[in-house]
């Protein structure tokens, strides 16, 4: 039996009853088309049209007026301000459907004024919120949406909230910035920062200077109408727009694998570009480049001495195109420390190799180097006295084993004791703590005080490898002597070394937290000391410190609030992160950030940013 019951036996043809129709229409002879025939005869007769034509109407154009500009618009359904206080500053924009896929965190957004001027501002929030009444948290909506493929995106809110960054205004048709200082009008036309000119004006970035790498926002460059279409970020790096940067220090900061070694080399390279000079400051108007001089724990700035096979014709060209010095640089020279029972060889790299030892004669004006990390401030005062009577005694050409022996004198240690000068326990501490330089000082080699004219070369790159050395208290005594005498003759009034002092100086220093950290001992003290001075005279005595560390927390604080410039690649330990010191909503990115990607805190220079490096190496890098 049909479930339709009754429903199953009608008849459409049936009587009154069952759904007929009337007597009279039973009675008609039409059949249905018939009938249906007739009907239409009667509609056109009646309209007045022949058979044979089909009516015409009139088409009316329904096109909207206009076309869409820019992303969305301000909203000012929950107020619109802009305030000295950034937490009290509302800016909120609507984004229409067809431009939310497109929109990120972090991107750079025009709203203009309606006398010409524009605020430049970039989106830190995101939402959606809801454009009904509705409570989409329930059985039925979820059910709904799992067997839809997609959401109604008109259903909902789009919501972009805005941080004002400047100003932007045309003087003497220049395109200048100032602090914001009025509000935008609700509805206003919210677009994509574009140009070239307008976000490098927006950041306060340099057109000409030192090459870091491209602007980007989340991992992506930025693009603009332009060609080449990206957008360069340069360090200032002339006297018209202040101090060169350089000489205010810079410090380039990021864990294993994350492209520091690389992103170094292609920023040091650009200093060694040969249309890079400075004035100096030698009673003549001239202008002479920098002397780079890198410490290399790892072997690996020599090569850059030699070119990048890995770059094609396509990449030559747009260096070229975009300003950037690339190529091996030929006045490259690795100073070898001479260390006793170290060889070092070297098969990557073609520069020239030339060896140097450090004479004990060093030591008379840094005592530190021999302190050890044990000496008291009372002993280190005896070892002062100590060295000052041994060099009287022999003269500057007194060696370090000459100095040791002097010390195992039981006379000298009696006669001091007996004159109160330095007390015997003190004696003994002073005559342990310096043993163990036997395989630094005075090697077979010619001292480095006598190749000044080769260690600092104008537009010459030297590189002081100790890879080949595998005590660290050796590694640390070598790299600290040396910088030692580069610093101390460039703040010197009275410097023994004129090529020094006149010539404009980059140090760099890799694993830089291993020789500038901060520790409770006299030889770190002085250190510490020494390079902080040299940080705060650089800008004066065209002198730049240049840092390259995996550890940034282990620097010396007060060398540390001396840099100017913080390039911060990734970085996963928390303590490094929060030691760089950079804007919170970038201090979120450095964990994620792929190799190559970085962050740029140079409050002289620009806003902080994110920027991509360079994809290849300018010079070699990497062993095969």
């Amino acid at each position: 039996m049909s479930d339709l019951g009754d429903f199953t036996d009608f008849d459409g043809s049936g009587d009154e009853a069952s759904g007929g129709g009337t007597e009279d229409e039973s009675a008609t002879d039409e059949t249905p088309d018939e009938a249906e025939t007739a009907s239409k005869s009667a509609a056109t007769e009646d309209a007045g049209t022949p058979d044979d034509e089909t009516p015409e109407f009139e088409t009316v154009d329904v096109s909207p007026a206009g076309t869409d500009r820019g992303i969305g618009v301000l909203s000012a359904s929950e107020g619109l301000t802009i305030s000295e206080d950034p937490d009290d500053t509302e800016l909120r924009a609507y984004v229409t459907v067809e431009n939310r896929s497109t929109v990120r965190i972090g991107k750079y957004l025009l709203v203009p004024y309606p006398d010409g001027e524009r605020l430049f501002c970039r989106i830190t929030a995101l939402e959606y919120a809801q454009e009904f009444r509705t409570d989409d948290a329930t059985e039925i909506h979820a059910r709904r949406a799992m067997r839809q493929r997609g959401i109604d995106e008109q259903d909902f809110k789009f919501m972009a909230t805005l941080e004002p960054v400047a100003v932007l205004f045309e003087q003497d048709g220049e395109l200048k910035r100032r602090m914001t200082d009025r509000v935008p009008k609700p509805e206003t036309v919210v677009r994509p920062a574009t140009d070239k000119s307008e976000i490098k004006t927006g950041l306060k970035m340099p057109e000409d200077g030192v090459f870091l790498g491209h602007l980007a926002v989340g991992g992506e460059r930025v693009r603009t109408a332009a060609e080449p279409p990206t957008i360069d970020y340069r360090l200032k790096d002339d006297y018209d727009a202040g101090d060169p940067l350089v000489f205010r220090h810079t410090l380039v900061a990021g864990g294993t694998g994350s492209g520091k070694t690389h992103g170094s080399k292609n920023i040091l390279r650009q200093y060694l570009s040969e249309d890079r000079t400075y004035p100096v400051e030698s009673g003549e108007d001239r202008e002479v480049q920098a002397a780079v001089v890198q410490f290399d724990p790892q072997d690996e700035y020599a090569q850059m001495h030699d070119d990048n096979p890995g770059l094609d014709d396509d990449d030559r060209r747009r260096l070229e195109r975009e300003g950037v010095a690339y190529g091996g640089h030929d006045d490259t020279i690795a100073f070898v420390p001479k260390v006793d029972g170290a060889t070092y060889a070297a098969d990557h790299h073609r520069a020239e190799q030339v060896a140097f030892t450090i004479p004990f004669s060093m030591v008379r004006g840094n005592p530190w180097l021999v302190a050890g990390s044990g000496l008291n401030d009372n002993q280190y005062g005896g070892l002062r006295y100590l060295l000052n009577r041994f060099f009287d005694n022999y003269g500057a050409e007194g060696t370090y084993q000459q100095f040791v022996s002097f010390l195992d004198d039981p006379a000298l240690k009696e006669e001091l004791d007996e004159s109160g000068r330095v007390h015997e326990a003190t004696f003994d501490a002073i005559r342990r703590r310096v043993r163990g330089f036997g395989d630094v000082f005075d090697q077979d080699a010619r001292p480095i005080t006598e190749q000044i004219h080769e260690l600092v070369r104008p537009g010459g790159l030297t590189v002081v490898p100790t890879y080949h050395i595998n005590d660290t208290r050796t590694t640390e005594t070598i790299v600290l002597a040396v910088s030692s005498l580069l610093v101390d003759q460039k703040l010197s009034n009275d410097p023994r070394y004129d090529r020094i002092k006149e010539t404009p100086l980059v140090v760099g220093m890799d694993e830089a937290h291993n020789f500038l950290t901060d520790a409770d001992s006299v030889q770190a003290g002085k250190v510490i000391s020494k390079f902080t001075e040299a940080a705060k005279q650089g800008r004066k005595e065209r002198l730049g410190l240049f840092l390259i560390t995996q550890d940034p927390q282990d620097i010396a604080e007060p060398v540390f609030k001396q840099l100017n410039t913080t390039v911060v690649l990734n970085l996963g330990d928390e303590d490094a992160i929060s030691a760089v010191n950079i804007p919170s909503n970038l201090e979120a990115k450095v964990p994620y950030m792929e190799k190559g990607q970085m962050v740029v805190y140079s409050p002289d220079n620009s806003e902080p940013v994110e920027l991509i490096g360079l994809p290849v190496c300018v010079t070699k890098h990497g062993r095969d």
